[in-house]
């Protein structure tokens, strides 16, 4: 199997491909979250740890920090945080408590990722913001959301569902883990024409260089104008 690590995997895969790649991996997450008779929550989910087969269907692996919680609990807390920066949701990084919104917030990192073809890492010292989040928030509340498309979808992409992905990707790594949705109203926003997808707040961790954006009055933003590990 390979990962999304791969360069010239990522450069090969067509919209298409990352469109199910995304949807597989929600369906992963789903599962652990709610349809497996213990909850699991992965805790380093991250592009790294998809694993890809030959048919280009998507593998979550490294279950090495998973927690299995019992019954009815959503979240626990750690006074030993562990993870990949880059990944881990803020009320984890500072307060150790994490769930399955926690998850949330990295398959958004991971969406972006894989969509974008950029690191959320990869923007030290970068004009454009302080992270792909950053940037991705920047370009959804000017309407420039396109301009976030990875170089090599441009001929091929599906304009309609790569706004979608952002704006789902950008809910999912949402500051309050309550702002955010479960994997299954994710994998239902994300696989399904006619569901309503609300409008993101702010994001975590966007700390902005200059003037603060003010989002814009459009509830979605207008159709202007790799996978992760570049």
């Amino acid at each position: 199997m390979e990962t999304f690590e791969d360069q010239k995997l990522s450069v090969s895969l067509d919209w298409e491909m990352r469109f199910n790649i995304i949807l597989g991996i929600a369906r992963g997450l789903v599962y652990l979250h709610h349809d497996s008779r213990l909850r699991i929550i992965h805790r380093d989910l991250k592009t790294s740890n998809i694993l890809l087969d030959k048919e280009m269907n998507p593998k979550i692996s490294d279950f090495g920090l998973a927690r299995m919680i019992e019954g009815k609990e959503t979240e626990a807390n750690t006074t030993r945080v562990v993870g990949t920066h880059g990944y881990m949701s803020p009320e984890y990084v500072l307060h150790g408590l994490f769930s399955v919104k926690s998850d949330v917030f990295s398959f958004g990192v991971v969406l972006l990722e894989i969509i974008s073809g950029k690191k959320n890492t990869g923007f030290y010292q970068s004009k454009l913001a302080t992270s792909l989040i950053a940037y991705a928030w920047r370009l959804w509340v000017e309407n420039h959301v396109l301009d976030l498309m990875d170089s090599a979808l441009h001929e091929v992409c599906n304009a309609n569902q790569f706004v979608k992905c952002v704006n789902v990707g950008l809910l999912c790594v949402q500051e309050d883990p309550n702002d955010r949705p479960t994997m299954s109203n994710v994998f239902t926003m994300l696989d399904s024409e006619a569901a309503t997808i609300p409008t993101p707040k702010q994001p975590a961790f966007v700390p902005w260089r200059g003037h603060p954006i003010k989002a814009s009055s459009s509830s979605e933003p207008e159709l202007t104008s790799s996978l992760g590990g570049r």
